[in-house]
């Protein structure tokens, strides 16, 4: 079946066509989702990147040191409204609305991320994260007492960094594929699981 739009600019490869071992990989990800992520399908066009995207983005957002799950997903959504991301903003909102059971909170950020309204410690990741997608050069030791005096630990800083700048390379290459959100992902987090 021809989709009426594509998935990428630049093609795609579907789950049965990828490499053995991106396809096992790719593989539970869709079992868990019900879906293929179409990141997956459009940089598996080239295996050896998929494989070091997917390696650095477990490494960081799978981690259960530091920054919680959510807070991780939160880093993501405001760098990539900064960003004007449509595919992370949609796709991570979707997961940062699962996290946190807020079917809101991803809309509120993506939207104004300067101004959305959080906790004492989500407002210094947020500021922060934005800082570093914005105007990296400007970080100083002061932006980072700040983030410390909220709560943060150095290690906690340094997801924060790692984060926004995986993601301001997958933004990028999202801009550059004119990657189209799953469907499914406008939903979830939205509507209870059926």
């Amino acid at each position: 079946m021809t989709e009426a739009v594509p998935v990428s600019r630049f093609g795609h490869v579907e789950l049965e066509d990828m490499p053995d071992d991106l396809r096992a990989r790719v593989g539970v990800i869709a079992e868990k989702s019900g879906f293929v992520p179409n990141v997956f399908r459009a940089l598996a066009r080239r295996p050896a990147e998929l494989r070091a995207f997917l390696d650095y983005h477990d490494a960081l957002m799978d981690s259960d040191d530091g920054l919680s799950r959510a807070e991780r997903e939160l880093v993501v959504v405001a760098t990539s409204g900064a960003n004007h991301c449509t595919y992370c903003i949609v796709a991570h909102g979707a997961i940062l609305r699962v996290r946190t059971k807020d079917p809101e909170i991803a809309d509120r950020v993506a939207s104004n991320p300067w101004g959305v309204e959080l906790s004492r410690r989500e407002r210094a990741i947020v500021d922060l994260a934005l800082l570093v997608a914005t105007d990296s050069a400007a970080l100083t030791e002061a932006e980072l007492d700040d983030a410390r005096a909220a709560g943060l630990t150095d290690e906690e800083i340094w997801d924060v960094g790692a984060i926004t700048a995986l993601f301001a390379m997958s933004n990028r290459l999202a801009h550059l594929t004119a990657l189209r959100p799953n469907p499914e992902f406008y939903l979830m987090g939205r509507l209870p699981r059926t």
